[in-house]
């Protein structure tokens, strides 16, 4: 009978802080608390239940404590605790799962936010996520280096499949990615963030994954597939753009990144720049009329440099109106 071993389990709350800056979705990091591993990190703090009442009120002191904001929307996303996240960490430290979570704010929030050296920082999403981005078409680091360095890990000896999987790497990598036989990308699904990134790291082509003591492919130069996190970091930015989008569909969360008053191209740009693809104009604004989910407030702009452009603001009263109100917006524009 094997003797049983207990290690300590220490809890990290973690918020993937997400707004518009500049009219691309952006994720708020700060300075990673372990130095051996160059990368960008997420606000995060210990739970201390003799502290924190809730776990959600414990997540909201750190990033004030952290970075000056006070978060509004925020929901719990996912609980990961694989082994191999603190890589550094001795053996006899506790054993840190973290609980992610997905926040959104405005950039132009009031927060504690007016010293240039102050130690956070908005980066994009797409730093992190190159081959996410299809807005002028297909990313070429998909060509250029993903794909290759995927299909010479399934044509190579990598190992048994892991344990538990309903599907081959090869069906995963084509449902994750796409067959790449349509230019257009129809055939890639926004939604699928979370998959693609953990086919990327189970190859051993994230720097996390060399880290975790993982070997990436001897073909590929690992910077160019995105900057790095600490920790599991990336992954949970990952499962919150996967959920982002998803949600936008079906509730008005958009508006929560967006300011008090917009233009219906504000708007699209910025669903576009979160779904990371173009989306068709004129079916755009049916949709955007046919939900209800805007109304004009008799204001306009010219801020976009041409005729005066009508301002428009959210109906609040469409979360009453009925339970599922987003934007279902169909498919992207052929390019």
């Amino acid at each position: 009978m094997h003797k049983a071993v207990s290690q300590p389990i220490g809890i990290d709350l973690t918020a993937a802080v997400t707004a518009l800056v500049d009219g691309s979705p952006a994720i708020l990091t700060v300075p990673a608390r372990d130095l051996s591993f160059e990368a960008c990190a997420l606000p995060s703090g210990p739970f201390a239940p003799l502290r924190h009442r809730t776990l959600e009120l414990g997540l909201r002191g750190f990033v004030e404590d952290q970075t000056g904001f006070r978060l509004g929307y925020i929901e719990q996303l996912y609980t990961f605790g694989d082994r191999g996240r603190h890589a550094t960490a001795p053996s006899s430290a506790p054993h840190v799962m973290s609980i992610g979570y997905l926040a959104l704010t405005r950039d132009d929030d009031e927060s504690d936010k007016t010293d240039d050296e102050a130690p956070w920082s908005w980066q994009n999403w797409y730093r992190f996520f190159p081959w996410e981005d299809w807005r002028s078409g297909r990313p070429a680091i998909l060509d250029e280096a993903i794909m290759p360095a995927l299909n010479a890990w399934l044509d190579s000896d990598a190992g048994d499949e892991p344990p538990g999987r309903s599907l081959s790497r090869a069906s995963r990598v084509a449902l994750a990615f796409g067959d790449g036989s349509d230019e257009g990308g129809s055939a890639w699904d926004e939604e699928r963030v979370l998959e693609r990134y953990e086919l990327i790291y189970e190859a051993g082509l994230a720097q996390e994954a060399s880290r975790d003591g993982r070997s990436a492919h001897k073909g590929l130069v690992e910077a160019s597939i995105g900057q790095p996190m600490v920790l599991d970091h990336r992954r949970i930015l990952a499962t919150a753009i996967a959920r982002l989008r998803g949600k936008m569909k079906y509730r008005p969360v958009v508006f929560e990144l967006m300011p008090q008053s917009f233009t219906l191209t504000g708007l699209q740009s910025a669903v576009e720049a979160i779904a990371g693809r173009r989306l068709h104009k004129q079916n755009f604004r049916r949709l955007v009329d046919k939900a209800g989910l805007v109304e004009p407030t008799g204001s306009t702009t010219q801020a976009t440099g041409g005729r005066p452009a009508a301002l428009y603001r959210f109906r609040y009263d469409v979360v009453a109106e009925r339970p599922s109100a987003g934007l279902r917006f169909g498919q992207p524009v052929v390019r």
